[in-house]
């Protein structure tokens, strides 16, 4: 937060206003509305003009001091606001809000009217052109209240730029997953909540997860006056119509509005009635494995490498929006599944009618991001346009669904048919009959009123567009008149139209009484005089108050189009909802065409059946490098008729890169891709619904909050043991490997018997312990698998398939050698390794250090063996120089050389 400034009684009227008004927002960079710039002073300046890499001047003196000053254009503003808020920023756009003529008649020195008209944070941008149209962008305000020993916090979301309004109760154990859920862009907190020790470690946390964090008084978040903010926003005498709220949630979405209201200044933003979040309806995914199975980003934190983007075949930005919430909140409720899944199956089985679906859905602009930027007066007349295609194709596909010999459709798609159904009709009719079909950006920029629209307006048109013309012919006749060919007609902004002739000639417009009367000198210019005529100015006056006319006239009639469109608000949140669900039912039909994805079999029992799995997004890797078509592998881990009812443990040993990670991660996808309704990447797949997904795959410290790898991987792997019900599915890879040989043997070995006996869950286990495949014949439920390797000329090739039974060794000589490490290297590690497996070698390991003395002597290296120079000298003498080519000098070179 920046110092408050001090009013310099030297200070001009504008500095004056600039500073009151930066006064009040202190905690925002002040974009200052000069004519066509934004400008920045003082601190504001220096920090924009290192942030955006712009040229930072000064102007004038305030205090004494030069004013450092630097400044946007405003047809680019959209582009340095992305920079800013990118790097953190709040921005304050301060808007003239009156006309300079009306200035102007308050005194030659009065200073326009300006006010702040919004203030644009991360969780609240609205400009096309910041807004990633496939991603919903997420303000989040979080809430809590003490319940008993332990804090509940209330949860709620909104995005602005669709209207959506979320809202949930959490507590501390969930709420980073649940945050990482839907990666709000901005979180606002309360100060007391911001500051409080107990919650740094969350809000680092959060921080890392590229999220802003607010703080706001703790007034915004009370929830004693929550329930009136909300009844007053949304026009309703109680809450009790939108659903039962607790106290914390009525907190959070109460914040939540008032930040939104705050930030848009008069704008009120048109936002559905909020929704609770049952988080009993949806899979369990905490954070860590959110970001280990990589959903909607990487590690590195891109999208493309991660399932969503190997996923997503939608075609409109509402459809890749849902997806994105379907990965975020997988399901649970088996019916709701299998919805989804006749959908895709109906579209998968009319390959002609979801071709043409999905060239009509293209077609589609983003329907609730016009509307909403409407709502807020941001909205132009190309949200107006965008909004009438979206209306006629919406209708097109009602009528293309009601037209056709569908039969009965699933009931995704007929909910979806009917909802576009639903729109008005008159409205697109309305906005057809009055937009022309080209429009620009501003609606203060005109043009867009359809040619017949209205009479007054053609009217005021012609008599503007034909000014020019009535102008060059009093050119013409005044040339005739006065004799002079040279006379012209200019027009500047100070005069207005005016003629000009040169100094010269201007005997011809001043010799004489009649011409005096009729040509009123206006300027002397240096080798110019410049005149005006009585008809001249009444032409000019006409036209000016034509063209203003003319933009009133059109500013009306977009008003007029804006409220229809407010109007129909519901109807057309409907639709895009409609539009969004066809996008995907039909993008997983075509990915399930494309990729040889099947149907799984879901339902409520404890199966975990995958035939032929693949890992999805390795697999489209593979095949965009024409590599080696991937390996798939089953794997089973549902209750036979000869075990109780839990799921089975797979413990699966092999060697490093020899899928094992893969095998984990793929499989935990195909449940995740089964339970938002899609197909998934195996022959066949048979799922029981699965509560909560668990995985510990990869090594990585935390060392900002003190952590080492050890300590990340064992604060993971608890959060696991103390979480997974039987219904749970768990992956985990390589636990205890982070610290001495027997520590991390004893750690696995009992976490494993944890995950039999207690959990009773369906898991995969991955390790390098080979000791643990004894396990096997003492658990019922515990099967050996490892993954398949062949050795050919002391080389290891990897096979990638899964197998019964367990493997002898890991093979991790061998991908050292692969990796690279020198030939001294990989030959000791083999002396070692042979001494470690011999029977001699005593458990303490003393007997080893006697035998191998690790630091008696530096291993020598060996000389490479030369050929003997006889050999040497027949192959060169046997090269006839005079007889060779060119290539085949260089292929005898190489291979001279190959010999050495």
């Amino acid at each position: 937060m920046s110092e408050s400034l001090q009013i310099d009684a030297a200070a001009t009227p504008m500095m004056r206003q600039y500073i009151e008004i930066k006064n009040a927002n202190p905690d925002s960079l002040l974009f200052y509305r000069m004519g066509d710039f934004y400008e920045l002073f003082f601190h504001d300046a220096e920090v924009a003009s290192r942030a955006l890499g712009i040229t930072l001047t000064r102007r004038g003196k305030h205090a004494g001091n030069d004013i450092p000053m630097c400044g946007v254009p405003v047809h680019a503003a959209d582009d340095y606001l992305q920079k800013l808020i990118a790097l953190g920023h709040r921005v304050a756009v301060c808007e003239q809000t009156e006309d300079p003529a009306e200035a102007k008649k308050r005194g030659s020195k009065a200073v326009v009217r300006r006010d702040v008209v919004r203030l644009v944070t991360p969780g609240t941008v609205t400009e096309e052109a910041i807004l990633d149209p496939r991603q919903n962008a997420w303000l989040a305000a979080l809430a809590r209240v003490r319940n008993g020993d332990a804090w509940l916090y209330g949860l709620a979301r909104i995005d602005i730029s669709t209207g959506s309004f979320e809202v949930a109760e959490t507590d501390e154990r969930r709420l980073i997953g649940d945050l990482s859920a839907f990666e709000p862009r901005e979180l606002i907190v309360p100060d007391s909540l911001f500051s409080d020790p107990e919650f740094a470690p969350a809000r680092e946390q959060i921080e890392m997860g590229r999220c802003a964090i607010t703080p706001e008084p703790g007034a915004l978040f009370d929830s004693t006056a929550a329930p009136r903010r909300l009844q007053d926003h949304f026009a309703v005498a109680t809450m009790d119509s939108f659903g039962g709220f607790s106290r914390v949630e009525l907190a959070a979405a109460s914040a939540a509005l008032g930040y939104v209201l705050k930030t848009q200044v008069s704008a009120r933003p048109t936002l559905s009635t909020p929704k609770r979040l049952d988080a009993t309806g949806a899979l369990g995914l905490d954070a860590a494995t959110r970001a280990n199975l990589e959903l909607t980003r990487t590690l590195s934190g891109e999208r493309k490498g991660s399932l969503l983007a190997a996923i997503d075949r939608t075609v409109t930005p509402a459809g890749s929006r849902l997806l994105t919430e379907h990965l975020a909140g997988p399901l649970t409720d088996v019916d709701t599944i299998n919805d989804r899944l006749d959908a895709v199956s109906w579209c998968l089985k009319n390959d002609a009618a979801r071709d043409e679906l999905r060239g009509m859905l293209s077609a589609l602009p983003d329907m609730v991001r016009a509307l909403s930027r409407l709502a807020l007066e941001r909205g132009g007349p190309r949200d107006l346009l965008a909004l009438k295609q979206a209306c006629e194709g919406a209708l097109s596909i009602a009528s293309w669904f009601a037209a056709g010999s569908f039969g009965d459709l699933p009931a995704v798609l007929d909910g979806a048919a009917r909802a576009l159904d639903g729109l008005p009709a008159d409205l697109g009719e309305t906005l057809a009959r009055t937009l022309s079909d080209e429009v620009p950006l501003l609606a203060r920029d005109g043009g867009f009123v359809r040619q017949g629209c209205s009479e007054e307006l053609d009217e005021l048109r012609a008599l503007r567009d034909e000014g020019r013309q009535i102008i060059a012919g009093m050119q013409a006749r005044y040339c005739e008149q006065t004799g002079v060919k040279s006379l012209k007609i200019r027009h500047n902004n100070i005069l207005g139209y005016f003629i000009e002739v040169t100094s010269q000639n201007a005997d011809a417009l001043t010799g004489s009484e009649e011409a005096k009367s009729e040509f009123i000198h206006r300027q002397t210019m240096a080798n110019a005089m410049r005149f005006t005529t009585t008809e001249l100015s009444d032409m000019e006056s006409r036209m000016a108050n034509a063209a203003g006319r003319a933009i009133q006239i059109e500013l009306e009639q977009f008003e007029v189009m804006r409220q229809a469109v407010l109007d129909a608000d519901s109807q057309l949140r409907a639709a895009s909802g409609a539009i969004a669900a066809l996008d995907v039912a039909a993008g997983h039909a075509e990915l399930a065409l494309s990729e040889g994805y099947c149907r799984p079999h879901v339902d409520a029992s404890m199966a975990f059946e995958v035939t032929a799995g693949r890992h999805p997004v390795v697999e489209a890797a593979l095949r965009a490098q024409m590599a080696n078509p991937f390996v798939p592998n089953d794997c089973r881990l549902g209750p036979d008729e000869n075990r109780s009812a839990n799921g089975s443990i797979w413990l699966l040993t092999g060697p490093n890169m020899g899928g094992k990670s893969t095998f984990l991660r793929q499989n935990a996808l195909i449940a995740i891709m089964a339970q938002i309704g899609a197909f998934v990447s195996a022959g066949s797949a048979h799922i029981g619904v699965v509560d909560r997904i668990f995985s510990r795959v990869g090594a990585a410290d935390d060392l900002a909050r003190g952590r080492s790898t050890f300590m990340v991987e064992m604060v993971e792997t608890a959060a696991i043991l103390n979480q997974a019900t039987h219904r749970s599915f768990v992956i985990l890879d390589e636990i205890g490997r982070g610290t001495a040989t027997y520590d991390g043997l004893s750690i696995a070995w009992a976490t494993l018997e944890h995950l039999h006996e207690v959990n009773a869950c369906r898991s995969l286990f991955a390790t390098h312990y080979h000791e643990l495949t004894a396990l096997a014949s003492v658990h019922d439920r515990l099967a050996n698998v490892t993954m398949a390797v062949r050795e050919w000329d002391g080389d290891v090739v990897f096979l990638h398939e899964v197998q019964p039974g367990a493997a002898d060794r890991s093979y991790g000589i061998q991908v050292a050698r692969l990796a690279g490490l020198p030939a001294s290297v990989v030959s000791r590690a083999r002396d070692v390794l042979d001494q470690l497996e011999s029977a001699d070698a005593k458990r303490d390991g003393s007997t080893l250090i006697d035998d191998l003395p690790l630091f008696s002597a530096a291993p020598v290296r060996e000389e490479p063996k030369r050929p003997d120079d006889s050999i040497l000298q027949k192959a060169v003498s046997d090269l006839n120089p005079d007889e060779m080519t060119p290539k085949e000098a260089l292929s005898a070179l190489y291979d001279l050389k190959a010999r050495l």
